[in-house]
């Protein structure tokens, strides 16, 4: 704003300087010369030696002093304000001025019968507008000097350039004070922007800005909100995957080293109880197996380490082997998992290791979410140019606002039965590997049912195929 109005201040003194003063020094030449010019006619005709009233009128008609000098640069006579002043001293001074006249380009143009006019200045302020005129005196070539004070039009600049001084010091002061207020109008709230976005980077997730405006600043605002309701979240559901995921560890732990002790104690002799006990302290370690993998699987995408092996498998021999893998885990709750697909030759171009543990995810994802005794669905259909593998279960609906987060690390809802089993990363690892594979996929909820679901391209859509 500052910068704004000193160009502004700028254009001002250089229209002022370059532009009106020169339009006022070359307005008041012209009225000089239009008053000269009914002279002129005269002044050109006439010998002047027997005319000196023509002189006098016209030494009257200007405000200033008048030489009449001969073609030798002689000063024959001087003329001021429509006097003829004779005395000696004033003849031997202006004697004196000749010498500077005589110099000048202009005066030459005279003696070769020219008119001319030119401003002097002092201290590049113009003071005097002198013209020369051609004439005849004693029927010899001789001239006319007119000086014409410009007092008067000094003064008038003189007054606009003190006003303009006092103009520009007033703006400066007042765009001053606006530019100060207008600052801490707009500065306050980046600084309670700013100021929130380092609380929340010290740690400090309920700091929110509070502003409440319809501009860019409160839409930066309502994101720095967002952000803050987003980190808020985010620890709440770390906290409850590090609760969970020690919760889930502990149990099998305890398992495993009870059970230990009973095959060294009690059971060592007992053939089917001992292997019982090696059996579900095996399951137990698997496990255990299971969610340290996933974990491990997504520091690793987080880290930007995995890098997919991809070649050519049967996606129908996939899906079937992790419902093979994962039956065993439902049985324990009497949960049915069945298969259906009008196809069993699928061929897809990706890699199998991901696609198996996308499917083990939304598996065990339904397994979790699937009352005691109920049914999962899979199915394996063929659409326009791709297959989609849909993954079914009953149960509440996912509500609308979260079925858009359900992808980010750390989110989970609340299971049925009472299941809380896996560590809250499992759809992100299967939203990421998806998005590796360019495939997309989403969640449905309708008619009781939720639906998880991917879309793989076919082999006639894969470029290079």
């Amino acid at each position: 704003m500052m910068l704004l109005v000193a160009l502004s201040i700028a254009f001002m003194w250089i229209g002022q300087i370059f532009l009106f003063e020169k339009n006022y020094l070359n307005s008041k030449i012209a009225e000089v010369q239009s008053y000269i010019q009914t002279y002129v006619e005269d002044l050109e005709k006439k010998d002047l030696a027997g005319n000196d009233q023509l002189l006098l009128s016209l030494s009257k008609s200007i405000n200033g002093k008048m030489l009449l000098i001969d073609g030798d640069g002689k000063l024959i006579a001087l003329y001021s304000i429509g006097h003829k002043i004779s005395d000696e001293e004033s003849m031997a001074s202006m004697s004196e001025s000749m010498k500077y006249v005589e110099r000048s380009e202009e005066y030459q143009q005279v003696l070769q019968g020219k008119s001319y006019n030119k401003i002097i200045r002092y201290n590049a302020d113009p003071i005097v507008l002198e013209i020369g005129i051609p004439v005849f005196y004693n029927d010899r070539q001789a001239s006319v000097i007119l000086y014409q004070t410009l007092d008067q039009l000094h003064i008038a600049l003189r007054i606009n350039r003190n006003q303009l001084v006092t103009l520009s010091i007033i703006l400066t002061l007042v765009a001053a004070m606006l530019a100060a207020l207008l600052s801490r109008h707009f500065v306050k709230p980046i600084r309670i922007i700013k100021s929130t976005v380092d609380r929340l980077a010290k740690g400090e997730l309920t700091a929110t800005p509070g502003l409440s405006m319809n501009d860019e600043l409160g839409q930066l605002s309502d994101s720095v909100e967002e952000l803050s309701q987003a980190l808020q979240r985010v620890d709440i559901l770390r906290k409850e995957v590090i609760a969970n995921v020690s919760h889930e560890l502990r149990s099998p732990l305890a398992l495993v080293r009870g059970y230990s002790e009973m095959v060294r104690d009690i059971n060592w002799k007992d053939d089917e109880k001992r292997n019982d006990n090696l059996n579900l302290i095996i399951q137990e370690a698997g496990r255990m197996s299971e969610m340290v993998s996933d974990i491990m699987d997504y520091s690793q995408l987080q880290a930007g380490y995995v890098k997919l092996k991809m070649d050519w498998y049967n996606l129908y021999e996939i899906v079937e082997s992790e419902i093979a893998h994962c039956e065993q885990n439902a049985a324990e709750y009497g949960i049915t998992i069945r298969l259906a697909s009008t196809l069993n030759d699928i061929p897809i171009h990706a890699d199998a290791m991901k696609i198996c543990q996308v499917m083990r995810n939304l598996l065990n994802n339904a397994i979790n979410h699937t009352a005691d005794g109920g049914m999962i669905d899979v199915v394996i259909e063929k659409l326009s140019n791709k297959t989609r593998v849909s993954v079914i279960n009953p149960g509440e609906p996912i509500p609308a606002e979260d079925r858009a987060i359900i992808w980010e690390r750390y989110q989970r809802s609340q299971h049925h039965g009472g299941r809380n089993k896996g560590t809250g990363i499992g759809l992100s690892i299967v939203s990421t590997f998806l998005k590796d594979h360019d495939m997309h996929y989403g969640v449905d909820c309708e008619d009781g049912l939720t639906t998880f679901w991917f879309e793989c391209p076919d082999s006639d859509n894969i470029c290079g195929n």
